[in-house]
């Protein structure tokens, strides 16, 4: 599956310090259901995802669709990724947010702890009873909390290592399926002038921050551990990172991406500057002509501890707390998750489904590095909480912001060892968490 439009990639995971709020978001498009008209219409907020207008004329017309019965209707109100996290707070603060959302992966934790998000065990009950609570494997739980369930996941964002095809083959190589044929395979691309690991560190990306966890995660690591408690100095890390570096020392990391954002790294994967590297799962939908032809997924890379694994974000759907009425809410939620469907029957949508019936539509099932990214690196994929079980609000701070922004350049530019600059960022991460 590939959409027609230029994939729109807002970055939506850049969470922004607490500051002061701006005004809410006007309304881009709206469109109220039917229902009766005496009773006061839920505002539905859905941020631009997949392929930007496209993506929102179809969220839009699906919206339109929606026949509350007795209870109450909907309005669809489009929100751009610019400034949301003020847009949300704003809004909720005052009293003039949204009944129902999308939002960034976090949004659902941290606003579910602040009070102001409900949980969402009520609509994804209706989908149970609708035959359609399907969701991978991990999925659901990844949702979890200790007061329900944040959201009501619709969409994944994962990274998975791909290759481009032909240069590989060109110059006599197999695509590695280990962290020393990584090294040793890029070693040879660079010989021919072509970059082993492409990542973007400038200060508007958050690609290479997602590139390095991504490794965390594989070797068994991750900013965390399994009591949600900072643990960026662990053994599986240090190791990493030793790795990464490495990869910085022999040139195949471009000393260039320190400045790179996510268009300069497109543009090299497009004209085989790059040849392999970390990306999420619609590379091959972002890039055009015969380099969209040429990547490859490859399977989930075999870390020294003799695992595998990746990064991913679970796009999710909320219910708040201020809205006129709960079980409108709920119902309109669970029916809106269960049309998501067409978002990938219409090819608007970059990020992987998280249901079995999605999965098995021909959409996916014709794109085998779809059908790869689902079957072998899903299911080995955790969140940025690792090893955490369950995601909390605090990773607001941490996705995104200023401490791992400066921790990834000061890596890309080799600046220290592996330790010192892990033990900067636990202490970074830390004071963010106060």
């Amino acid at each position: 599956m590939r959409a027609d439009a230029k994939h729109f990639r807002p970055n939506r995971r850049n969470f922004l310090a607490l500051g002061a709020a701006t005004a809410a978001a006007p309304m881009l498009g709206a469109c109220d259901g039917g229902g009766s008209p005496s009773l006061e219409s839920l505002t539905f907020w859905d941020m631009v995802w997949g392929t930007g207008a496209p993506y929102t004329e179809v969220a839009e017309t699906i919206a339109a669709e929606y026949d509350p019965g007795d209870l109450h209707p909907v309005q669809y109100q489009s929100i751009p990724w610019a400034n949301w996290y003020q847009t949300f707070t704003s809004a909720v603060a005052s009293g003039t947010g949204p009944a129902v959302s999308t939002g960034a992966s976090f949004q659902p934790f941290f606003f579910l702890e602040q009070g102001t998000v409900a949980p969402a065990d009520g609509a994804i009950d209706l989908l149970e009873a609708d035959g359609k609570a399907d969701f991978l494997p991990g999925i659901l739980d990844a949702m979890n909390t200790d007061q329900g369930y944040a959201g009501i996941p619709w969409g994944l964002d994962l990274r998975v290592f791909w290759y481009r095809e032909s240069i590989l083959q060109d110059a006599g190589l197999e695509p590695p399926t280990t962290w020393p044929e990584l090294l040793e395979v890029g070693k040879q691309l660079r010989e021919i002038d072509v970059v082993g690991l492409g990542l973007a560190a400038g200060s508007d990306t958050t690609d290479a921050q997602k590139t390095i966890v991504s490794l965390m995660i594989s070797n068994g690591g991750g900013l965390f551990n399994e009591n949600a408690e900072p643990d960026v100095t662990s053994e599986a890390n240090i190791e990493t990172l030793e790795f990464v570096l490495e990869l910085v020392r022999e040139g195949i990391i471009d000393p260039r991406s320190v400045s790179y954002n996510s268009d300069n790294l497109d543009s090299d994967w497009g004209s085989g500057r790059v040849g392999m590297g970390f990306h999420q799962t619609g590379l091959d939908r972002v890039l055009s002509g015969e380099a969209a032809e040429d990547v490859r997924v490859a399977s989930p890379l075999v870390s020294p501890n003799g695992l595998t694994g990746s990064l991913y974000y679970i796009n999710a759907i909320m219910l708040y707390t201020d809205t006129p009425d709960t079980a409108s809410g709920e119902q309109f939620a669970a029916w809106y998750a269960a049309q998501t469907d067409k978002f990938w029957t219409d090819g608007v949508m970059i990020d992987l489904p998280v249901t079995e019936r999605v999965a098995a539509l021909p959409e996916i099932t014709e794109n085998p590095n779809v059908v790869k990214s689902i079957e072998e690196w899903q299911p080995v994929g955790k969140t940025i909480a690792a090893q955490s079980p369950q995601a909390f609000g605090a990773l607001n701070s941490v996705d995104g912001g200023r401490a791992m922004a400066s921790f990834v350049q000061r890596v890309v530019q080799g600046e220290s060892e592996a330790l010192p600059l892990l033990e900067t960022l636990q202490a970074d991460i830390e004071e963010l968490m106060g």
